[in-house]
């Protein structure tokens, strides 16, 4: 079987959440996967995935071609194209395969080179983007839901004492970026700072983009790692965490993925559509912000809404 999901990392999550739903319930399929290449790594990892093609969009054309002509080495019992757009329209038309499957909710005319198609859930394009993609487990007869918590292969051999406080609970690991401003909240340094100060927790912010904190702490208290967390370094890091939280991001749909305690901030997005998943589960919570608007979310009451949750969560 060849997956082709080339980015972004959220998306990318999802699918290696349905591919480990395939290779549980249908442990004969050899999973093959085509993804750019700053998520290569990653998908690498993942156990999930037997073999990588790296895509190279820098590369241009002639990269495209040397990529398909690397693919088509292989002939393929089934290929799914879990993108749904004309490069990947494209990917699945030139690649060798005997069933050729797609979204029915493709775009970019990438309909055109699918000889099938998967149909949305009952709630169509209103149901939660893993559950779109859970229905490609109905192509080999599997049922479309999750199997377990998805586990990586260990690439990177870290050293994660600073991980570790006095009190000995784990630290709050916080994802302060996003690659959408709407997506962004701008608490995250008061927040710190609350839970630093009223709640005698440990903070860890990571990230690939470095971010500076507006606030000084007491040595041992709060680190940054913001510009320098490697994306083989992100399941690690996760589980050491005590609690995560994120924007609406990548790291965010990897943490309810592995099944830890995650905590989503939401603007202008659904979280019912694009929050952790699934969001019943008691590990996964969303706070959405004022009428949609992340800056209408005041620190104080993030670190309340935590305060609850944790408390919540303790009593289960």
């Amino acid at each position: 079987m060849l997956i082709i999901k080339p980015s972004a990392l959220r998306d990318i999550v999802h699918g290696l959440q349905v591919a480990t739903s395939i290779k549980a319930q249908r442990p004969e399929w050899r999973i093959s996967w085509i993804v750019r290449d700053i998520f290569s790594p990653l998908v690498r990892s993942c156990a999930a995935v037997d073999q990588i093609y790296v895509f190279r969009r820098e590369g241009g054309l002639r990269g495209f071609w040397r990529l398909m002509r690397e693919v088509r080495q292989k002939k393929f019992d089934l290929v799914l194209d879990l993108q749904g757009l004309l490069r990947t329209g494209l990917m699945t038309q030139w690649s060798r395969g005997r069933r050729k499957v797609g979204r029915a909710d493709a775009r970019e005319g990438a309909g055109f080179f699918y000889r099938e198609k998967v149909a949305l859930p009952p709630a169509g394009s209103h149901s939660h983007g893993l559950d779109q993609l859970l229905q490609f487990c109905t192509v080999v007869g599997a049922e479309p839901r999750l199997a377990g918590p998805l586990r990586f292969r260990e690439l990177e051999r870290l050293n994660l004492a600073f991980m570790e406080t006095r009190k000995g609970l784990p630290p709050v690991l916080m994802f302060p970026d996003s690659g959408q401003m709407n997506k962004k909240w701008n608490g995250y340094s008061q927040l710190a700072a609350l839970l630093i100060r009223e709640a005698g927790r440990k903070v860890v912010w990571a990230g690939n983009h470095y971010l500076p904190c507006k606030e000084i702490f007491p040595d041992g208290t709060f680190i940054n790692l913001t510009g320098n967390t490697s994306l083989t370094s992100l399941p690690a890091l996760l589980a050491k965490a005590d609690w995560i939280i994120s924007n609406d991001s990548g790291p965010l749909h990897l943490s309810a993925a592995m099944g830890f305690k995650t905590i989503g901030l939401f603007g202008p997005t659904d979280p019912q559509i694009s929050g952790p998943y699934p969001l019943k589960h008691p590990k996964n919570y969303a706070i959405q912000a004022p009428v949609g608007d992340l800056k209408l979310l005041s620190a104080k009451e993030v670190f309340h809404l935590f305060h609850r949750i944790e408390t919540a969560y303790a009593r289960r």
